[in-house]
């Protein structure tokens, strides 16, 4: 048995939910097919994909706790919305449940749900096969794959982009984390961002 299928075996039983295993699998074959387009380790960007979402499933009060248990300074958005605090608890499960000790993996994985303003390539890649993989369901998701095979950054502006103006029409609160990430991307295409947290 290989090192990915021995990760994948243990990402379904940390995991426990068919569905939610499949998409991990999912980004794991897209950030490997990024990096392989764009020149980037792709078994570091497959390990990062089969386990961004180890901790998605816990119940946000399990997630403050985890959180607290590990030192973790909660910010005001994620107390609101404590479902994106499974990001960075999934970096940290990463290590303590799966022994990897790459920083750039656990920063991509820590970014994958919000953004930040500073992301590596891996981390642009995960973002991207998460938020572009195949069962995700609206219209724009194609022509943004397309474009994320083409150009990583232009893809993140554009799914970042996509992102806010999703939450904006159904009145969500914009994690200030994510709009850093889109000034940053808007920067780097000479767009002008014009987004607001609230």
């Amino acid at each position: 048995m290989n090192r990915y299928t021995e990760i994948a075996r243990a990402m379904r039983a940390q995991i426990g939910q068919n569905h939610r295993a499949e998409h991990s699998i999912r980004v794991a074959r897209c950030a490997e097919l990024l990096a392989m387009r764009h020149g980037l380790d792709a078994s570091r960007a497959r390990t990062a994909g089969l386990l961004h979402d180890l901790a998605r499933l816990w119940p946000a009060s399990r997630l403050l706790e985890e959180a607290t248990r590990r030192a973790y300074r909660v910010d005001e958005f994620e107390r609101r919305n404590p479902i994106v605090l499974h990001a960075p608890l999934g970096a940290m499960l990463a290590e303590e449940r799966f022994s990897v000790r790459d920083p750039e993996i656990a920063a991509a994985i820590s970014a994958h749900t919000l953004g930040a303003a500073e992301m590596s390539p891996l981390a642009r890649l995960l973002f991207l096969a998460d938020a572009l993989e195949p069962e995700r369901d609206y219209a724009e998701r194609g022509a943004l794959w397309e474009l994320a095979l083409q150009d990583l950054d232009a893809a993140m502006y554009a799914t970042l982009e996509r992102t806010v103006a999703y939450s904006r029409s159904r009145g969500y609160e914009i994690a200030p984390r994510t709009k850093a990430a889109l000034d940053t991307f808007s920067r780097m295409k000479g767009k002008v961002s014009t987004v607001s947290t609230h």
